[in-house]
């Protein structure tokens, strides 16, 4: 079968590979389950992963198979897999527990303390950029038809799923707490999902980005949903609470550290904020206001979290959005979907797009591995 794949540390060394096709067997205790590919999604994670950034190739071999961001259908299943059949649709989670820490051990991989960890299509284990994969039921989570087309977004609504219920665990501390108004930072891929998950949780939900309004398809979506949306470029964050007025909640997803810094003076007394950037550069961020942004966070009893990698629990949650967004704003997620990809072979075209987002006008890019 045809996969697409790096040599981890090898800067642009994205290829296409021939692989035996995945078998059953390859799964302990009659659980496995075989999926045909039908369509993965393209992120920053496999572009940073093709530059060299970061990527482990699993034992035995020089290469990793990238791909995370799944979507499939079942084609074959063990003898003791009785919750899934020929046919249904599934998305895989991503991180496995095969680490040595406590949380690996429980069932709650993504929280894990290791320096080592396995997620298919990242670290220790190939993903889904490939025909077929094999994987054990228990990481596969089914999904209904009607949100077939859209679910090649599951994987990352996970991570804001995982992020939204840590801010509600952690505001349990809090005996009532009834939150109204949320803003989003940045309007991305990411963005737009957690604009989408919390609008269906009945917030008023302010979205921000860089570019102007004005043509722009990101902040269109933002409004179609029932939000606004506002360039940082016009509007800064802290200036936004003039217009308003303080957030209850802030989820960042920019990619740009030193916002972090206007979103903790934005928030309302007993506000949290979530962070789901992955800065792996050396910005540093001089005159930022420390003794007031301390000072508000002790006594107005104010939060902040971060959240990455996600685990079943989030993977269902995010389920529910999605049927739940495309009950209420039928063909809304679709839009997101903006540069489909059709065959493996056709890796240079995705990585061109990944590269050159802003040049594209990208939201999400995947490829079309089979039809559904």
């Amino acid at each position: 079968m045809k996969a697409v794949a790096v040599i981890p540390k090898k800067e642009k060394s994205v290829h296409l590979v021939e692989m035996e096709k995945p078998k059953l067997d390859e799964i302990k205790n009659g659980r496995g389950v075989l999926v045909e590919v039908l369509r993965v999604g393209a992120c920053g994670t496999d572009r940073e992963i093709n530059n060299a950034e970061y990527g482990v190739a699993p034992e035995g071999f020089e290469f990793l198979v990238l791909g995370h961001e799944n979507f499939g259908r079942v084609v074959e299943v063990s003898e003791n897999v009785k919750e899934l059949q020929k046919g249904d649709f599934v998305v895989a989670t991503v991180r496995r527990p095969f680490g040595a820490s406590i949380y690996d051990k429980i069932g709650q991989q993504d929280f894990t303390t290791d320096a080592e960890y396995w997620e298919r299509g990242i670290s220790r284990l190939h993903g889904y950029m490939a025909e077929f994969y094999v994987e054990n039921a228990d990481f596969l989570v089914k999904i209904p038809p009607k949100i077939a087309e859209i679910a090649v977004l599951l994987e990352p609504l996970s991570i804001i799923e995982k992020g939204l219920k840590q801010a509600e665990d952690i505001q349990k501390r809090l005996d009532i707490w009834q939150p109204k108004t949320a803003a989003v930072l940045g309007t991305g891929n990411v963005g737009l999902l957690t604009i989408m998950a919390l609008r269906m949780r009945g917030f008023e939900v302010h979205g921000f980005g860089k570019q102007a309004r004005e043509g722009y398809l990101n902040a269109q979506l933002c409004e179609a949903i029932g939000a606004t949306y506002d360039s940082t470029d016009g509007l800064s964050i802290v200036n936004s609470v003039e217009k308003y007025g303080e957030y209850d909640l802030i989820f960042e997803c920019t990619g740009y550290s030193p916002i972090i810094f206007d979103a903790m003076q934005s928030l309302n007394e007993n506000g949290i904020l979530i962070l789901a950037s992955v800065t792996g550069g050396e910005r540093k961020t001089d005159a930022v206001p420390s003794d007031k942004i301390n000072q508000e966070f002790v006594l107005g009893n104010r939060a902040m979290v971060g959240t990455v990698n996600a685990n079943r629990e989030h993977f269902e949650m995010g389920v529910k959005d999605l049927a739940l967004c495309e009950a209420m704003y039928e063909g809304w997620l679709a839009r997101m979907l903006t540069h489909k990809v059709s065959g493996l072979e056709n890796y240079e075209k995705v990585f061109e797009i990944l590269e050159n987002s802003g040049k594209y006008n990208a939201i999400k890019t995947f490829f079309e591995v089979n039809k559904i």
